[in-house]
């Protein structure tokens, strides 16, 4: 797993944050006829993300991805960051205060080909997310969760979670120690470590490994497992992902979980209660 980008001031290799940077609607224009009826595929001229040729705008949001990306996949993701935000889909987002916070913090992803298309110098500003274009199943949902996993639904949660939800709930939703989150994820790991530790007890189950991963980041797969798992989205996957998170099923994280089940379905934050298949009406 990627841990989400932060916003930094200097050369990010493989990472991806940056400052504001104006929209130039002159610049910007269709130049694909593989759109859907929810968006557009513009060019992109963006300053210090030329590289990545074309975006998708969602509710505000941009989507980048180098030209080769395929706009399916692009358009994919895009839905996908609908339906996560306007979970309904009856047109409204769900937590205007989340989606203003990510507009705040100019939110935005990169989808990428080759990692190689990360190596790139930005401005300093926004907080971003990355996405690989074969990493992007669009039909996993549709499949009834198999196959090949498609890895929209966890980076673009990333990028709502960190540039949304830990600015708008602060104290239930920050990565930092002490937040409602992070107290719940220190239940689940049996234990406050703030740096990966040699081997978790027996009784966590959640026991993220990657030493890279530092303790917000550690808050950020929390908070991916978690939801994700409620809304079904790991229910086939146990053989694959148990040795990292074990309650890969509602009724597991329910029973088991108590703390961030209670955060999730508290209906005062509107966390989305359907899992996106990439197909926003």
């Amino acid at each position: 797993m990627r841990k989400l980008i932060v916003i930094l001031s200097f050369l990010i290799v493989g990472f991806f944050i940056i400052s504001a940077c104006k929209k130039d609607s002159e610049k910007n224009e269709t130049i694909t006829p593989v759109n859907d009826s929810n968006f557009k595929i513009i060019s992109n001229n963006d300053a210090g993300l030329e590289s990545f040729t074309k975006k998708v705008i969602v509710f505000g949001i941009d989507i980048y991805a180098v030209a080769n990306v395929t706009d399916k996949k692009l358009l994919h993701a895009a839905n996908v960051m609908a339906q996560y935000l306007d979970n309904d889909e009856n047109g409204v987002i769900d937590n205007q205060l989340v989606v203003d916070k990510m507009l705040e913090n100019k939110a935005f992803m990169v989808m990428w080909k080759k990692e190689s298309d990360l190596n790139i110098e930005i401005p300093e500003g926004r907080i971003g997310q990355d996405l690989g274009n074969d990493e992007t199943n669009p039909d996993f949902v549709k499949n009834g969760n198999t196959g090949r996993f498609d890895a929209s639904l966890e980076e673009v949660w990333h990028i709502i979670s960190n540039a949304g939800y830990a600015y708008a709930y602060p104290n239930v939703f920050g990565v930092s120690a002490g937040t409602e989150l992070s107290n719940a994820m220190d239940i689940a790991r049996n234990g406050h470590f703030v740096t990966i530790p040699n081997s978790y007890p027996a009784t966590a189950w959640f026991k993220y490994d990657d030493q890279t991963c530092e303790y917000d980041c550690q808050a950020t797969e929390y908070f991916y497992w978690s939801l994700t798992s409620v809304l079904g989205a790991q229910e086939n996957r146990l053989n694959e992902i148990g040795h990292e998170w074990k309650l890969n099923t509602k009724t597991l994280v329910e029973s088991t979980d108590t703390s961030i089940y209670a955060i999730i379905t508290n209906s005062q934050y509107k966390l989305p209660t359907v899992l996106p298949d990439g197909d926003y009406r």
